[in-house]
């Protein structure tokens, strides 16, 4: 099918598209530089299309933010507390229980478990949390603790990164969702997270988190104080790992809320580079078969546009997300399946309700035990 751009730098990039090159560098750079957004988007539209046709995925799952203290304090981040500090809070298994067995009646697919470093918390409480969890949703997948929370778990365990991934999936955890990389850059870490692991250690533990069999997602924090030049390395960094371990499921954008924050002065991404960078991801990422438009940062209806930039999952009713909100998101804490079905027909799109791992489901099965 032939393709006209009013950018002409973008002919180039598909003809290796067509090819089946893999674009570098500069490719990802002359993409980003382009005012021609809508060709971007028709690049990203026919690599997605080719992958998953008209289908865009969701899933029913919750959130449980288990605990706000941490000792990483990060500057971009809204959500951390110190431990006596107003508005400081950590579950005990028990609530997190209540919270579980408030929507038990609900089918619920995946819990999906993040919270900040607390270095009050023995391990113990992470073993029991994902057995508790297991007990109430045995038919849901339990994706838990980003790379950066794996790699604390593995420094009071006392059973180095194997042994600690070994009795956390023995425990029940299932997959582990991709936040904590940020911008896999030396300069932006020292600048806003110099308390966090850096990007080679967090590289590190997924790929020991991949090598372990759990497949995880993977992230961009955008829209603060990282160039262009960085964003398009950090996903070369995550396409390289990819290469080596295929443990990637997808991708998720993450649109940078400065609300409530060290960063507050800084204005909100605009659509413009929202879709910009779904679309480049899509186009870099060739190895990482989805990209998620994440309507809880985007909200709703610019996700709805990105199914036709590149983006092929809305990813799910989400229920009680609190770490976007604490920093001024105005998008619903979650939403009903039968609005993420409606958002996807109406963008055109076939929805298909999923598991974590990608595989439909009938919309009656599953969920409650």
């Amino acid at each position: 099918m032939e393709m006209s751009f009013c950018d002409p730098s973008l002919a180039p990039i598909l003809d290796k598209i067509e090819a089946g090159q893999r674009l570098d560098i500069e490719d990802g750079m002359a993409l980003y530089a382009s005012p021609d957004l809508v060709g971007v988007g028709r690049l990203a539209d026919r690599v997605r299309q080719n992958r998953h046709g008209c289908r865009a995925y969701y899933v029913y799952n919750q959130h449980i933010n288990y605990t706000n203290v941490c000792r990483n304090r990060c500057r971009f981040c809204a959500f951390a507390r110190d431990e006596a500090a107003p508005g400081a809070y950590t579950y005990t298994v028990a609530e997190v229980r209540e919270r579980l067995l408030s929507r038990i009646n609900e089918p619920i697919r995946e819990v999906h478990i993040v919270g900040g470093v607390n270095p009050a918390l023995p391990f113990d409480y992470y073993l029991d949390l994902l057995t508790a969890v297991r007990e109430i949703r045995p038919h849901a997948v339990i994706k838990a603790f980003t790379a950066v929370e794996i790699d604390h778990l593995a420094g009071i365990s006392g059973l180095g990164m194997t042994g600690t991934l070994a009795a956390l999936k023995d425990a029940g955890l299932g997959m582990v969702p991709g936040g904590g990389a940020e911008v896999l850059n030396h300069r932006v870490w020292s600048a806003l997270f110099p308390r966090k692991i850096n990007g080679e250690r967090w590289l590190e533990v997924m790929a020991a988190i991949h090598q372990a069999g759990l497949s995880a997602n993977a992230t961009l924090l955008y829209g603060h104080i990282e160039t262009i030049e960085e964003r398009v390395r950090h996903l070369v960094r995550l396409r390289a790992l990819q290469d080596r371990t295929g443990g990637f499921s997808a991708f998720i954008p993450l649109a940078f809320h400065a609300e409530n924050t060290q960063l507050s002065h800084l204005p909100a991404t605009t659509g413009f580079d929202d879709l910009k960078t779904v679309a480049v991801a899509r186009l870099m990422l060739d190895n990482i078969d989805h990209i998620k438009a994440y309507w809880v940062m985007i909200g709703e209806k610019l996700a709805q546009v990105a199914l036709s930039f590149g983006a092929d999952d809305l990813d799910g009713t989400i229920v009680e997300e609190k770490i976007t909100h604490m920093a001024g998101a105005t998008s619903p804490k979650g939403l009903a399946r039968e609005e993420m079905a409606r958002l996807i027909t109406n963008a055109g799109f076939t929805p298909v309700e999923r598991d974590s791992f990608y595989r439909p489901v009938a919309a009656d099965s599953g969920g409650a035990p």
